[in-house]
């Protein structure tokens, strides 16, 4: 049976850190675009810099949502934001709340990232380990933009690594503290200026297909950096980090880049992650948004 996941308002899917649109033949949100088009869903995807700080970011997802708006003729829009993106939609949210509806932390470091601690403590601000490792972050985000065919969109890696620190994140959180729980690993508000707030993460947790999927091999070892949440994290954002507004669920067993679509080869999982977006999209069409 065909289900309707129509939302009132079109649904913006704003990718994070080293994030595109297409390249080629292959969508960074492929999956969910189409399970979202499929269910009768209006969907956008955002072109920001793939490395800067959160607020550039958010200036660039604001312009971006006023085309969606004059395209459609909507008066606002639903915001899902990955990673990364989850802390450009929660600035767009805070500074114009008449034109989102909600916004959706998918996997988002809302209160700063230990593995961004971790880079930024090896990486010594003015040493040459620092340089290069700019020269060459920016270099891949330009490739990136290049074979993506989107607008030249400034870049800046240090900006960005700065902004995913638990330092960086706190001062942005100081700014823009909508829908942010007030108790570690608790819930925040669901409505704060007419804007509804939802999150949804996982955590590591390793099965007898894990050797034939390299990215989750990756993910487990970067979780080592994590001491706070050690053991509760998905290889680049810990569990309670992410948590805002109405958490659904924070331990789905996904990794940090599972959350965006199906897995592919042999390697299946118990929660399918896509579906959880239709899910969402359900959700917010019964809230009327």
């Amino acid at each position: 049976m065909q289900r309707n996941a129509t939302t009132r308002y079109p649904i913006l899917l704003v990718h994070g850190l080293f994030g595109f649109d297409r390249i080629g033949r292959f969508e960074l949100f492929h999956d969910v675009k189409q399970a979202l088009r499929e269910a009768g869903g209006q969907v956008f995807v955002p072109q920001l810099s793939a490395t800067h700080d959160n607020e550039v970011r958010g200036q660039q997802l604001m312009l971006q949502i006023e085309r969606v708006l004059q395209g459609t003729g909507a008066s606002k829009v639903n915001l899902i934001g990955h990673s990364q993106g989850a802390l450009a939609c929660r600035y767009a949210a805070a500074l114009a709340p008449e034109h989102v509806a909600s916004v959706t932390s998918v996997s988002g470091p809302n209160h700063g990232s230990e593995l961004a601690d971790a880079l930024r403590m090896a990486l010594i601000p003015g040493r040459l380990p620092e340089q290069l490792a700019e020269l060459l972050a920016t270099q891949f985000a330009d490739l990136l933009s290049l074979l993506s065919g989107q607008p030249k969109l400034p870049q800046q890696a240090v900006a960005a690594l700065n902004a995913l620190t638990t330092v960086g994140v706190g001062h942005f959180n100081n700014k823009y503290p909508q829908g942010l729980p007030s108790t570690w690993g608790g819930q925040g508000a669901e409505q704060v200026n007419g804007v509804h707030y939802y999150s949804w993460s996982g955590t590591l947790q390793d099965d007898l297909m894990q050797p034939l999927d390299p990215v989750h091999a990756v993910c487990r070892g970067l979780s080592g950096h994590f001491v706070v949440e050690a053991g509760q994290n998905d290889g680049f954002v810990g569990r309670y980090s992410s948590h805002l507004g109405t958490v659904i669920r924070s331990d789905y067993p996904f990794d940090h880049l599972a959350s965006l679509r199906r897995p592919g080869g042999l390697r299946k999982l118990a929660d399918d992650p896509v579906e959880l977006y239709v899910e969402h999209a359900m959700r917010l069409k019964a809230a009327q948004l």
